[in-house]
């Protein structure tokens, strides 16, 4: 079983549980009203921002960093910044509400539950560590409804924001396919009507006359090769103009482009404009690279989640020390695995099992493919957590037609949420009603 949190196509779906994680860790949501001594500082919609929940979360931010050593912004702009990310907060919450987005209390249950075990809770502890820690339990319910439906809002409305052309997908798989060696090939007949470099305007368009009556007997059904002794004034007018089976990215791009949609036997319909002058273009031949291989990496890691009693330093130490323990055969890392991770796979070792290139998180993956097999990298963070990961074992493997488009979907989807999202989100807090508060004097 692979890991629920890295796997990027239900991770959008899971910021919702990782940012509830930060509940248990006195993190502030939404409140009804503000608490007595507080006050509010922005009216959004009918959700309420107050002035402690601001103050909470800009601790939190100053103590991660006095922890990890970032550098910030000065105070009153960081709380500017804060206050913003909140009011977006409460505008998707509200937009959610607004359009019916319904979470049912089984799912928050689950929720729950997950949230107990990936800190090593029972569901009893974890009552107890929210009420030592000031929390209502009933509350912290109602903030991971709130949670989990702007998570499902954002899911639903950005992934509906994402277009992908068929172009672009075999854009996409011809480029890996080429870095593999494995490119779609060409053969490709033309017919060039060369431009002087210092052609006037007037020998240019002579030229391109030219070009496009040749274009019209060929697209008339006048044989090519005849049209290439005619007319042709490239180097190859004793092959027919024929350029040979080549790959794409042995071709000009503009060649490539022009061809890419035609069938064997078809003439492009434009005249191309290059260099040397005007192409007319046939596609005699395309061999596809059909097979796709790619390599597939097999590992196993150790997640622990930083929180105020383990902070991002102390997770790496801990982990770390974990590492000596592996490297002296004090331990084996399944076994450390199963004692000590927080992540869904603890219980097969931290086993993530086989993954193809973009299927993890990109600070995760680039650790691991610097890995030698059976090698333990050294403690790191990502947006997850602190991790100790080792690669088990590495193979080649041909993906079908399916797996390669399906790999192309994802990784396309992937380049173009955060994107997605920022334009959304900017859309939801323009609809929104935000009135701002001043403190009482």
């Amino acid at each position: 079983m692979t890991s629920i949190l890295l796997r990027l196509s239900i991770l959008r779906g899971l910021m919702a549980s990782c940012a509830l994680l930060a509940a248990l860790a006195g993190a502030a949501t939404a409140q009804p009203a503000a608490p007595r001594g507080d006050y509010i500082v922005a009216v959004v919609n009918q959700e309420l921002v107050t002035n402690s929940e601001v103050q909470q979360r800009l601790a939190r931010i100053e103590q991660d960093a006095q922890r990890s050593g970032a550098r910030l912004p000065p105070r009153d702009q960081l709380r500017q910044q804060v206050l913003d990310a909140l009011i977006d907060e409460r505008a998707q919450l509200s937009h959610a509400r607004l359009v019916g987005v319904r979470v049912d209390e089984a799912e928050i249950d689950r929720a729950v539950a997950n949230i107990a075990a990936q800190n090593q809770l029972t569901l009893p502890q974890l009552r107890d560590r929210l009420r030592s820690q000031g929390i209502d339990f009933a509350r912290f319910r109602s903030n991971l409804r709130d949670e989990l439906m702007v998570a499902r809002l954002r899911e639903r409305e950005v992934q509906a924001r994402i277009r992908l052309s068929d172009a672009e997908i075999d854009q996409y798989l011809s480029r890996l396919r080429a870095e593999s060696g494995q490119s779609v090939e060409y053969d490709i007949a033309q017919v060039l009507v060369s431009v002087p470099e210092n052609a006037s305007r007037e020998q240019e368009a002579e030229r391109r006359a030219r070009a496009e009556q040749v274009l019209a007997l060929a697209r008339s059904g006048r044989d090519f090769a005849q049209l290439v002794r005619e007319y042709s004034d490239g180097a190859n007018r004793d092959q027919g103009g024929r350029l040979g089976l080549r790959p794409a990215h042995r071709l000009p791009d503009l060649f490539v482009q022009a061809v890419a949609s035609l069938r064997p036997g078809e003439v492009a319909p434009q005249v191309v404009r290059s260099g040397a002058g005007f192409h007319i273009l046939k596609l005699e031949e395309r061999k596809d690279g059909k097979g796709l291989a790619v390599t597939q990496t097999r590992a196993r890691h150790i997640l622990l989640r930083p929180s105020p009693e383990l902070p991002p330093q102390a997770a790496l130490r801990r982990l770390a020390d974990l590492k000596r323990r592996i490297e002296q055969g004090d331990a084996g890392f399944a076994q450390l695995a199963r004692q000590f991770s927080e992540d869904g796979s603890a219980a097969q070792g931290g086993d993530l099992g086989w993954a193809s290139p973009g299927q993890f998180v990109p600070e995760f993956e680039q650790v691991m493919n610097q890995l030698a097999v059976g090698k333990l990298s050294e403690p790191f963070m990502s947006r997850f957590g602190a991790h100790l990961v080792q690669v088990t074992d590495r193979r080649q493997v041909e993906l079908d037609e399916r797996q390669q488009r399906e790999l192309a979907v994802n990784a396309l989807r992937e380049q173009k949420y955060e994107t997605a999202y920022a334009d959304w989100a900017r859309e939801i807090r323009a609809q929104a009603y935000v009135e701002m508060r001043e403190p009482p004097q």
